[in-house]
């Protein structure tokens, strides 16, 4: 089977997918045959990004969630499984990021501390822990994305810094504990790309960055799109509990 058709007959789950990176994952995997269900605290978006993929020729259904509740996470699972029979791939991608205040770390709110722990964190650990005791055994895979600001110290940043890192260290952790059951568990690190969250934080968002990279251009979501195709895909069943950052070379440089 080649890796174009690698997907036809999976079933993947994509949180965060109201729009941005989570919607274009969507339409990476709806692209190479995977039936797809969007899950986003925001239904209209998320309903809308359902359409789209509908519209494309793709077999999807949108799903409201609260990332930060157990039972809102159990549904999401059991909804996949009622409508689809099965799950194969979680992509935790719903995080709480451009609506952040940029502010020393000595004054961070503690309310707004908590909520990014909530989300970024408290989500994508509620998620897994729903999604992989019923997903396929052999063969799952959890990819959770979380951002080359980590390995960078982004200034005025720090909790969302942090919260990433917090997702990294949990990549190695649920990777250790799923093997034996199949699964693998990987994180996706993007540095600044371009999506509709990233275009409103930074006026000159177009060429941020791109000075430091070995890749000289910005980032574009369908560069990380890949990266998740292949975590996803037969031909990465043997890496498990790996970060990959995809930045275009920023890090090294």
């Amino acid at each position: 089977m080649s890796e174009a058709s690698a997907f036809d007959g999976k079933v993947v789950i994509v949180t965060g997918a109201a729009g941005g990176l989570g919607r274009a994952f969507a339409q990476g995997f709806a692209a190479e045959g995977a039936s797809l269900v969007v899950a986003d605290i925001d239904l209209a978006g998320v309903t809308e990004t359902a359409a789209i993929l509908t519209a494309a020729g793709a077999t999807a259904i949108a799903v409201r969630i609260d990332v930060t509740n157990r039972q809102s996470t159990d549904e999401l699972a059991q909804t996949a499984l009622a409508e689809f029979g099965r799950i194969d791939v979680l992509v935790n991608n719903a995080a709480i990021y451009a609506t952040l205040s940029r502010t020393p770390f000595t004054d961070i709110e503690s309310e707004e501390w908590d909520r990014v722990m909530d989300v970024n964190v408290k989500g994508t650990w509620l998620c897994s822990a729903s999604v992989s005791p019923v997903m396929a055994q052999p063969g799952g895979r959890i990819i959770n994305i979380a951002s080359a600001t980590v390995f960078s110290g982004s200034p005025l940043w720090m909790h969302y810094v942090a919260s990433k890192a917090a997702v990294i260290g949990m990549t190695r952790v649920m990777a250790r504990e799923v093997g034996g059951q199949g699964i693998t568990v990987n994180a996706i690190a993007p540095g600044f790309t371009l999506t509709e969250a990233s275009l409103g934080l930074i006026d000159d968002a177009e060429t941020y960055g791109v000075d430091r990279g070995a890749i000289k251009r910005a980032s574009q979501p369908d560069d990380i799109v890949g990266t998740a195709l292949f975590l996803a895909g037969s031909q990465s069943g043997y890496v498990t509990g790996q970060t990959i950052v995809v930045d275009g070379g920023k890090q090294f440089i």
